[in-house]
């Protein structure tokens, strides 16, 4: 059979229909573009906090990537372009915020912790501010005043809505590392440029002090156990103080705030930076690093690692991270060790004088 040209002219054209018909009953493909998620620049990886230069210049912060392959240095003038300030002395989260504790420059500066931009400055009602802890809705500095008053020493209480300071609380003298749990603040007096032994219990409902509690002498770094009782680590005075007194490890019980134990050094033994990884405590001592179990009854007579002396060390998730100041003047160096292994794995380049190690 033949088709003519109109059949032929048909049977096209109901092959076109039958084919717009099909496409128009297809599902509908969404042409939007997928925008692929990102995080922020600063959101995983390593915080350094670098003094900077005693008394000139400024101190820094230091961003290292999660896999170390990354480095950046000065990260909040780079975003804020202008510097941090003299003398930076340690940092503090709370959710999404940074608080970063600037010594020499008697302020606080206030930045989102993943970007780096700037929220707020605190300057105003801070002397010589040193560490923050943050309890019952408010942040609570440390600041030793003016240094050559040994009466004016103050925790400053800060309203964490405006970031502005709403009060102070005078305190010992020389308060130095503070840390807080769900019903009180605790503050080590490792006593400024003069020496003390105490820890101040702090209510943060009423803003009082409700204890004082003698530990040893020259309290320098506290940290929790898994069980919430608190490890407070005594340097003792030094040699060249009018008379030398031995370090000490002092347990406190956080149910009665009363001392549960104490463990002696030697008198010559001045011990510094206490961390905890598990139930594993570690501290700097004479050039090496000491491991000393929670439910040890005796201080280990042998360094964990030799060789390894640092101007401050962090413990995390089995490593170490050891500062390196070098002269004080040029960059120094973070070192990064196995604990399991105690092999040194990484050595990498940070800031001016890096004091402390924060995990973002």
């Amino acid at each position: 059979m033949k088709f003519n040209n109109l059949s032929l002219l048909l049977v096209m054209f109901a092959m076109f229909f039958v084919g717009c018909s099909n496409d128009d009953n297809a599902p509908d493909i969404d042409q939007t573009p997928v925008e692929e998620e990102t995080t922020d620049p600063y959101e995983d990886g390593l915080l350094v906090v670098n003094e900077g230069p005693f008394q000139n210049g400024s101190g820094t912060v230091t961003f290292i990537s999660e896999d170390l392959t990354e480095t950046q240095q000065a990260i909040f003038e780079e975003v804020n372009e202008e510097d941090l300030g003299n003398i930076v002395q340690s940092m503090t989260f709370k959710d999404t915020i940074a608080y970063i504790v600037v010594n020499n420059s008697h302020k606080i500066q206030v930045v989102n912790r993943y970007t780096f931009e700037r929220v707020a400055v605190i300057d105003t009602d801070l002397l010589n501010p040193r560490y923050m802890a943050i309890a019952n809705g408010k942040g609570y500095v440390t600041n030793w005043g003016y240094t050559v008053d040994e009466q004016d020493d103050f925790l400053a209480i800060v309203d964490l809505e405006t970031n502005s300071v709403i009060g102070t609380l005078p305190v010992e003298l020389g308060p130095e590392a503070i840390l807080a749990n769900d019903e009180y603040v605790y503050v080590a007096h490792q006593g400024a440029w003069g020496q003390n032994n105490k820890v101040s219990v702090i209510d943060p409902t009423s803003d009082t002090v409700l204890k004082t509690i003698e530990v040893g002498d020259l309290p320098n770094t506290m940290q929790w156990d898994a069980s919430g009782n608190l490890w407070v680590l005594c340097s003792g005075a030094p040699s060249y103080a009018a008379m030398e007194t031995n370090g000490s490890l002092v347990q406190i019980d956080v149910t009665d705030n009363e001392v549960s134990q104490t463990l002696d050094f030697k008198t010559e033994q001045h011990p510094g930076g206490l961390n905890i990884d598990g139930d594993e405590l570690y501290f700097g001592l004479d050039g090496g690093v000491y491991e000393f179990n929670i439910d040890a009854t005796e201080l280990p007579s042998a360094p964990y690692l030799e060789n390894a002396s640092f101007y401050t060390m962090t413990v995390k998730d089995g490593k170490l991270y050891g500062t390196d100041a070098k002269d004080y003047a040029s960059q120094g160096d973070l070192l990064i060790y196995d604990l399991e292994t105690k092999e040194l794995t990484n050595t990498l380049t940070v800031g001016v004088v890096p004091r402390g190690v924060y995990f973002n």
